[in-house]
């Protein structure tokens, strides 16, 4: 089943997210047992399709020694980028308009200069799209789940996500005492895209008294009635988690920055739900954004024995022949599916989930 395997290529695109140099060791110890050779790609595909921006190349050797002591590292030494899209690459002409062009060509003829047999590619819904075209023109590819966000569709669980909640659920249990001390309203800006995996992971298991998340459109009314109903029982303070890409009914995301080439950033929302409180309730009200915090730093323990797990199931599905597939969760095992299944939708919390039930039991309010 390994045969034509000789050298295998691992990149990380999209946003970093704790875990991914667990995934890259476990790989590269599980390629080299094999006796594999095995290399990474700088910056996403930046390494194979702009080799010559880096001095030690694009394509670098990974051996032991590289990978070494790196489990319990945040980030990656690969590099990563959300930039640049390459099926969908904005290149500007000489007489200044912009071109979208497809690239995914020129990655697989560089893959197959490079000598590269074939490609482990760690990323979210973005990252495993590309993953999916390039398997579909032909490259030995296997993706590997990674996303803060949980979106990903088919795995039960991706890694970076337990860590994300960890740390905000520590910031919003900071954030009660503040808030208590000043009897203000805390409204706390989470990440998490088009889906409140981390609003409501977070804000559920620190008491948040408001979540506002993508899936429920929010009229801030009720939020407003539930902060002055604490008021009138004596708890002059409140917690409003507020996932980025929360909306109004009828209204439209927070957009920062959209640009060709890149998904749009969001941001903004949780300035929008304080003013609107704030005019509601006259609550002294604060806006704290946690934002690329949850990014950084290193995984879990939960989250680097996931990212462990999937960087060598990705080997021995590439030693069983499987190609053009994810590795994904399935408790207590990983097993494998297709590429095409798992990036043709995002995964939104689910709200008849027993998550949801939870929240709503504790008296939660989610703005309807």
């Amino acid at each position: 089943m390994t045969e034509g395997i000789q050298r295998v290529a691992i990149n990380t695109g999209g946003g970093d997210a704790p875990g991914l140099n667990a995934v890259i060791r476990a790989a590269v110890i599980s390629g080299l047992r094999r006796g594999w050779e095995m290399v990474g790609i700088r910056d996403g595909y930046n390494g194979v399709l702009a080799p010559d921006r880096y001095p030690d190349g694009g394509v670098i050797p990974l051996d032991r020694e590289s990978v070494r002591g790196i489990t319990h590292l945040g980030g990656t030494i690969l590099g990563t980028t959300n930039k640049g899209n390459p099926l969908a690459f904005p290149v500007r002409r000489e007489d200044g308009t912009v071109e979208i062009v497809d690239r995914s060509d020129e990655i697989v003829r560089s893959l197959e200069e490079q000598g590269i047999d074939a490609l482990i590619a760690i990323g979210g819904d973005g990252s495993l799209g590309i993953a999916n075209v390039l398997a579909q023109k032909g490259v030995r590819v296997i993706g590997v789940p990674k996303t803060i966000d949980n979106d990903l569709e088919e795995t039960v669980v991706t890694f970076g996500y337990d860590s994300a909640v960890a740390f905000a659920t520590e910031c919003i249990d900071r954030l009660h005492t503040t808030a208590e001390a000043h009897d203000r309203v805390m409204v706390v800006e989470v990440m998490g895209r088009y889906a409140g995996w981390i609003a409501v992971g977070a804000g559920v298991a620190a008491t948040a008294d408001a979540i506002l998340i993508p899936e429920i459109p929010y009229d801030l009314e009720p939020v407003a009635e539930k902060i002055m109903a604490r008021e009138r029982a004596g708890r002059e303070f409140s917690i409003v988690v507020v996932a980025e890409g929360a909306h109004e009914r009828d209204g439209s995301r927070s957009v920062v920055e959209k640009e060709a080439g890149r998904a749009e950033r969001l941001g903004g929302i949780g300035e929008r739900v304080a003013e609107g409180l704030v005019e509601m309730t006259g609550k002294d009200t604060r806006v704290v954004n946690l934002g690329h915090l949850l990014r950084g730093g290193g995984p879990t323990a939960r989250d680097r024995l996931l990212a462990l797990r999937f960087g060598a199931a990705a080997i021995q599905g590439l030693a069983r022949g499987c190609e053009g597939c994810m590795v994904a969760l399935d408790p207590p095992d990983v097993r494998y599916v297709p590429l095409s299944r798992a990036t043709r939708r995002i995964k939104t919390v689910p709200l008849d989930s027993d998550l949801m039930g939870t929240a709503r039991e504790l008296g939660i309010c989610f703005g309807d």
